[in-house]
This record gives C-alpha cells, sequence and structure tokens, in this order.
C-alpha cells in the first residue's frame, strides 16, 4: 500500500499542502491520547519525530486520503474542516495498515528511514498501529453517516491485504494462477476500500450524504489504478523516490499486475519470464533480467492501459457527482501521473 513521495505535479499542489496545513494540528490532538510511548512510536510513524521523539523534517507521506476527504467536502458547499473528523480517521487507518504491512512483508525500510518495527521491534509497532487503529474509530464515533464507510473500508482492507498473501502461495502459472480478476478484487479492497472512505466520508461530513455510495465507488476504482502505478513503481521505481530497494516486489515474488499481464501475453518473453519466476532467483542479475522481460512481455504498458482505464472510470464518476471540484479531481488524476 506504500506509494512514493513525489512533490511535484497535482500531488504537491497548494490545494493539498493547504489541506495538510488543517490536518496536522487535528491529528496531533488525536495521537495526544496516547501513551507516551505510544504517542512516541505514533509520531515517529506519521513523519513527526525520531526514534527518539525528537522533531524530524522529513518526508511524513501526502496525504492523499484526508486530501480527498477535505476536498469532497469543499465540492459540496461545505468548509474543509467539517470533513476533519473523517479525515484524520482516514490518515490514522492508513498508518495503522503501514505499520502492520512492514511487519507482514518484512520491510526494513519506510519512507527513507526504518520502519516502524525495526525502530521500535515488532511487538510495540504492532502496539502502536492498534493504537492508531482505536483512535480513527474514536473520530467518527456517533457519526453514523460516515462511520459506515469507514467499517466497510476496515473490512475491505483486511479482506485485500489476506488475499495479496494468499496470491503468494500459488503458482504464477496453471490450473490455480492468480487472474486478473482476482488481483482487481484485492486492489479494489487493500488500496480503494480506504479512498472510497476517504471520499465518501468527506460528502457525507459535507452535508451530501446522498452521494457517498457513488463517491464510495469513486474512491474503489481510483484505488485500483493507485495499486497498479504502485506495483510498476515496485518493480522499476528509483528507490531515492520510492525509499525501497529497485525491484523489491519481485524480489518478494508478488503477483504484481504488470507481471500477470505479461505472463498472460504468451511468446518467447513471458515464457522467459515463467522459467526464471519458477527457479526463485533473487539475485541481482536475474530480477534485472526479470524486469526487462516483464516490459519487453508488454506488462509495464498494459499496467500503465490498465491504471488509465480505472482512474478514467473514477474520474467519470466524480464529474458527474461533482461537476466542480476541479482541486479533487486534479489530485485523483495525478496519483495516476506518476508514472506517465
Amino acid at each position: 500500500m506504500n506509494l512514493s513521495h513525489q512533490a511535484a505535479g497535482p500531488l504537491g499542489s497548494g490545494a493539498v499542502a493547504r489541506c495538510q496545513g488543517l490536518l496536522e494540528p487535528a491529528l496531533r490532538e488525536a495521537v495526544s491520547m496516547l501513551h507516551p510511548w505510544g504517542a512516541t512510536m505514533a509520531g515517529f510513524a506519521l513523519g513527526w519525530s525520531d526514534a527518539d521523539g525528537r522533531p524530524y523534517d522529513g518526508d511524513g507521506g501526502k496525504g492523499v486520503r484526508p486530501a480527498i476527504a477535505m476536498l469532497s467536502a469543499e465540492a459540496v458547499g461545505a468548509a474543509a474542516e467539517s470533513a476533519l473528523p473523517g479525515a484524520v480517521a482516514v490518515e490514522l487507518v492508513h498508518a495503522f495498515s503501514l505499520a502492520h504491512d512492514d511487519i507482514i512483508d518484512n520491510d526494513e525500510r519506510r519512507r527513507h528511514r526504518d520502519a516502524l518495527w525495526k525502530a521500535y521491534g515488532v511487538g510495540p509497532a504492532l502496539l502502536a498501529g492498534d493504537a492508531l487503529l482505536a483512535l480513527a474509530v474514536g473520530q467518527l464515533a456517533g457519526r453514523p453517516e460516515a462511520m459506515t464507510y469507514l467499517s466497510a473500508a476496515l473490512i475491505d482492507l483486511v479482506q485485500g491485504q489476506t488475499a495479496d498473501m494468499a496470491f503468494e502461495n500459488r503458482p504464477w502459472a496453471g490450473p490455480n494462477e492468480v487472474t486478473v480478476a482476482e488481483y482487481t478484487e484485492m486492489a479494489a479492497g487493500k488500496t480503494g476500500g480506504l479512498l472510497g472512505a476517504a471520499a465518501a466520508t468527506g460528502v457525507a461530513l459535507g452535508g451530501a450524504p446522498e452521494l457517498a455510495d457513488r463517491m464510495w465507488q469513486m474512491g474503489r476504482d481510483l484505488g485500483v489504478a493507485f495499486q497498479i502505478v504502485d506495483d510498476v513503481l515496485g518493480i522499476w521505481g528509483d528507490p531515492r523516490i520510492t525509499g525501497k530497494p529497485v525491484h523489491s516486489d519481485l524480489r518478494r515474488d508478488k503477483k504484481t499486475f504488470p507481471v500477470l499481464a505479461a505472463l498472460a501475453a504468451g511468446g518467447a518473453a513471458a515464457h522467459e519470464l515463467s522459467v526464471i519466476l519458477a527457479s526463485g532467483s533473487t539475485d541481482e542479475e536475474s530480477l534485472r533480467r526479470a524486469a526487462r522481460l516483464v516490459e519487453e512481455a508488454g506488462g509495464r504498458t498494459e499496467a500503465r492501459a490498465l491504471a488509465d482505464r480505472y482512474v478514467s472510470s473514477a474520474l467519470e464518476v466524480l464529474d458527474d457527482c461533482l461537476p466542480n471540484a476541479a482541486d479533487l479531481r486534479a489530485l485523483c488524476d495525478g496519483l495516476v501521473d506518476r508514472v506517465r
């Protein structure tokens, strides 16, 4: 679920920066309720401090999800502040999911420094993640019009993450291979659920709950595009930008869309790729060769095309529901621009 930091373009726009300015004080207030050690770990996870609790000026993430919530509220005529409980909730759930994700994937690095579990240990990191989740739920207690979507997103997130892990135990080819349909359903849950919750809670808290169901689906479609782009970056992304080693997803044998599409294309490149993947080789030469073969077989191109189709579907719904939401539209479109 990690998305690389990119300061330029729509993701670094003034609208997002404005939302971040509103979000951080509210986040800090929420985290202040925790035990001091838990608050220190939460501050580290959110990019505010180093492992010893000293102020840290680094990458705390782009704040895409809370920005979607606040910009959705603005698009229905409300103040961005009206959606702050939803914005805080989705950002806390995102931080919780990353803390657990890195433990599951044994990733030692997150945003160019130690992952939470590497800095504090597995047990404390799990507890900190649980605390962030509890705080998120508390944000929307008594707001059923928004809590419905956060609850649905949490179920989707767990279901999607479970499917993603289960994929790792299935073969790359054969009768039990992972299908594109299964992949997109996984991505819609693992990544799309929280984006859907952001958009739906934004309009609901902004006074237009009748739009929430459609905005929920918009976010899920956007999430599929988001995840496909992340898959592309997981193979070909610049480590200086992504904060993770090159070919990291190939090294972990993850069933990502570019690889699935390359294998489905058939041909000599796909056949050679299947041999490398079946061998389980993780040396740098094999990984570089596998990445080249994925590209030669058309996996990167097909990933780009499918991401475009899903983001186009999301934007059609957005334009129909919120035709004057220029800032929100630019933000959503910018999620795919990361690999254009």
